[in-house]
């Protein structure tokens, strides 16, 4: 089966360059509102590119950003792309308490659902923040009305990861109910490389990624989970001061190159939204 043949699963993360988690200990969520945003303008040009190939994707979108730009989250639902959660504000899963986490999550879906027009059947945790020591966090999500979750990341990482979890789609909570999606990795080498997007995707040569997807395609007839920021379009965004050197180079590298790599992601693989693909 050749890979233009399989259908995978772009998505993007909708959050804003001073959102990330790696800047929480530099730009506290108070200062949020007075921080000029970029993401209308980075997801204008998401869409354009996207519209190139006729190219439909998941959004997951922070509660935040959708309510102060409800215009721009109707937009992505009319352009024909999926509406997922993100949570609230970005706080990581690792940091809440059971109630807190229902909370945030069930606000998120809710704004979502009464801005786009459409359930919200999809959540992604900021900084695939749930792993091995928070696994109930799959039960609240079931609990609230979530059909899928794309939240673990099956590598080993400074900040996140579950090597030892399924590479592919795996109910967690019980064999009817929520629907884990993980990111993509490519097994080499005894262990999980990580090939679904984000700061590696701008890290290895393009062919390299390229060559990842085209394996996981043709020799495992899998779909790709394929996934990147707003903001890592946009080169010209702010610099932030006072963090460390590997912040630095992991948040800015490459950023200018990253267009045109997700261009030509869009022409080289066939790609659709996630309820699409591991939904119906």
């Amino acid at each position: 089966m050749e890979s233009t043949l399989i259908r995978n699963a772009m998505t993007i993360d909708v959050e804003d360059y001073f959102q990330v988690s790696a800047f929480a200990p530099h730009i506290p969520r108070e200062a949020w509102t007075t921080i000029p945003c970029r993401v209308e303008s980075n997801i204008d040009r998401i869409l354009a590119l996207l519209n190139e190939e006729g190219t439909k994707a998941t959004f997951f979108t922070l509660g935040w950003i959708a309510e102060r730009y409800p215009a721009m989250v109707r937009r992505i639902v009319t352009e024909g792309h999926e509406l997922a959660s993100h949570g609230w504000a970005h706080y990581r899963v690792t940091d809440q308490k059971p109630d807190e986490f229902r909370e945030d999550i069930s606000r998120s879906k809710a704004l979502l659902e009464d801005i786009g027009g459409q359930a919200v059947l999809g959540y992604r945790a900021p900084s695939f923040s749930i792993g091995r020591h928070n696994q109930w966090a799959l039960n609240v999500l079931e609990e609230a009305g979530y059909r899928y979750s794309s939240s673990i990341y099956p590598i080993q990482h400074d900040h996140y990861g579950m090597p030892d979890a399924p590479r592919f789609a795996y109910h967690p909570c019980s064999d009817k109910g929520l629907l884990e999606l993980p990111i993509t990795t490519m097994r080499l080498f005894r262990r999980n490389l990580p090939a679904g997007g984000g700061g590696y995707f701008r890290l290895w040569p393009y062919p390299i990624s390229r060559w990842f997807l085209q394996r996981l395609n043709r020799l495992e007839r899998r779909s790709a989970i394929f996934y990147f920021h707003p903001w890592e379009m946009d080169h010209e965004q702010p610099r932030q001061t006072g963090i460390s050197m590997k912040t630095r180079f992991r948040h800015y590298y490459n950023l200018h190159r990253m267009e045109a790599r997700i261009a030509a992601l869009t022409r080289d693989f066939k790609w659709d939204r996630m309820d699409r693909i591991f939904l119906e």
